[in-house]
């Protein structure tokens, strides 16, 4: 089976107009011709052109006929969510979770993995199992799925099909080469064309394909504070070999973090947690107001710690997790009021688990980006969680699939 390269080029001009046709059809249909033509601003020909070869490939069906205003009564159409199903696979530091979904990008199957630590030395064969559990449970479905898409943490280099790994020892993160290409590997294993992106870069394009609509274009989506996926256009920003949306600065050499160059804490690797759980972990130990919530939660035991429980403590009110959780916010708010004043985004959504934050922390993340950001920028800015939560990565890395194949069908 000879697999086609999902990845090997940028979008023509004609694939784009037959993606946002598809876009107005998969969010609106059932829909008319005419009003297609109205949403896009395509002439009504080449709007009936690109419907004509979309029937003809099964990505649209006609669905009813309209209500006439007079004449024949004009057929509406509507997105064949069966034309073809897709996998997505998501991993970071925290999980790893797969799904299979339709052409509308939802969830017809799920299964996920939640290892204490994701070594490196599991990370590939961790994705090749949850690949294989997801063909073993959607075997009615094998037939039409077009191809595999893995949004993974870590530096991703398309140039040679390599990543890196970040590794945590301690303190410290270490970015581990694994020299085989992943993309390769899972092609040959389960002969389907295969997307391999950063999982910020996934979880950005999914938000947006999937939630935000086709008239948001600028995007900036927050994986904590570590990476962010970038869309400009409508397009997802990569660079020029596809590590583009890392937020530190990373040298093994740790003299170069000299105190003589000031403070370079915002630029440093941070945690995925934004240190929470460590500075919760402190204030308890060190007795500070609040903290009845949290030990109830824990039993007085501080190994049992986690972000979540925080969360939780917070929204039932405890002083302490609110301290700490407000810090993080004020810090989260000055760096994507940084990336606010540089990309100027419609929309920043903020992921990584910190939708579980509540709206108290949005609301001062969001007060942050206001007092730091330049007016023009956040004027008409809309910070938001994701809306896909936990299986943004997946689920976006899935929907990249299916926008390629949608784009080289129509």
């Amino acid at each position: 089976m000879e697999l086609v390269n999902l990845e090997g080029r940028r979008l023509t001009e004609k694939e784009k107009r037959g993606l946002e046709i598809l876009q107005i059809l998969r969010r609106f249909g059932p829909i008319s011709r005419t009003d297609i033509s109205a949403r896009t601003g395509f002439n009504i020909v080449t709007v009936s052109n690109y419907v004509d070869d979309f029937l003809k490939d099964n990505l649209v069906k006609e669905a009813e006929l309209d209500i006439s205003e007079g004449g024949r009564r004009p057929m509406l159409l509507e997105f064949n969510s069966n034309c073809a199903f897709g996998i997505g696979v998501g991993v970071n530091l925290n999980n790893i979770v797969g799904v299979l979904i339709d052409a509308k990008g939802r969830i017809l199957l799920k299964t996920q993995l939640s290892p204490e630590r994701i070594s490196v030395e599991g990370v590939i064969e961790s994705i090749l199992s949850i690949i294989r559990e997801i063909l073993r449970r959607s075997k009615e479905y094998t037939g039409n799925i077009k191809g595999i898409g893995v949004g993974l943490a870590g530096i991703i280099n398309k140039k040679s099909g390599t990543f890196r790994w970040p590794q945590r020892i301690g303190a410290d993160v270490y970015y581990v080469s694994l020299n085989p290409s992943l993309g390769d590997l899972i092609g040959k294993e389960f002969g389907f064309p295969v997307i391999v992106e950063n999982d910020a870069n996934c979880a950005c394009f999914g938000e947006q394909w999937l939630v935000l609509g086709s008239d948001v274009k600028d995007v900036v989506y927050m994986f904590s504070g570590v990476g962010a996926g970038i869309m400009i256009n409508g397009e997802l920003y990569t660079g020029s070999i596809g590590c583009a949306g890392e937020l530190c600065i990373y040298s093994r050499k740790k003299e170069q973090f000299n105190p003589e160059f000031g403070d370079i804490s915002f630029l440093k690797p941070w945690q995925t947690d934004l240190g929470i759980v460590e500075d919760v972990k402190n204030r308890l130990l060190n007795n500070q107001n609040g903290g009845k919530q949290i030990h109830s939660f824990i039993d007085y035991k501080i190994e049992k710690l986690s972000l979540k429980i925080i969360f939780n403590a917070a929204l039932s009110g405890d002083e302490l997790a609110k301290a700490s959780l407000d810090i993080a916010a004020k810090k989260l708010g000055i760096k994507i009021a940084y990336l606010v004043n540089l990309l100027n985004p419609d929309v920043v959504v903020i992921g990584g688990s910190f939708e579980e934050a509540g709206e108290e922390f949005l609301n001062n993340v969001t007060q942050t980006i206001n007092d730091w950001g330049f007016c023009e920028a956040t004027d008409n800015l809309k910070v938001v969680y994701s809306q896909l939560r936990e299986n943004a990565i997946a689920q976006g890395a899935a929907s990249i699939v299916m926008q390629r194949i949608f784009a080289y069908k129509g």
